[in-house]
């Protein structure tokens, strides 16, 4: 069975910079789409960004061109650079993982969360 591991979550200013990094154990997971959602207090799960088996990537408008998502399909690990912080960023990111045609929003495998909290 498939387990992701977040890290890296924690405090920022606002126009600093986080890395948050998921690591998956139990079996690779090269030929599944990876990606990130958050959920900030009191209001429901968003799409973050997601990257494909053959590297293609999507972001959310909202992070669009502040946010970069990455993977390294030897180490098992798919990683988040967030830049330009705000905010609004500030919420419980969660990596996610799916296989075949199930969309990411359903995906086959869900990290534990890790809080993002970014001050003004």
């Amino acid at each position: 069975q498939v387990q992701l591991v977040e890290s890296g979550g924690g405090l920022a200013q606002a126009g600093g910079s986080l890395r948050l990094s998921c690591a998956a154990s139990g079996r690779t997971l090269g030929t599944y789409r990876m990606g990130w959602f958050r959920r900030a207090p009191g209001k429901e799960r968003e799409f973050a960004a997601a990257i494909g088996w053959l590297g293609t990537t999507y972001y959310a408008d909202s992070v669009k061109g502040r946010f970069t998502i990455s993977r390294d399909n030897a180490k098992n690990t798919v990683i988040l650079q967030m830049s330009s912080l705000t905010p609004e960023d500030t919420a419980v990111y969660y990596c996610a993982a799916a296989d075949g045609l199930r969309p990411l929003a359903e995906a086959d495998y869900w990290g534990q969360g890790t809080q993002v909290t970014v001050s003004s």
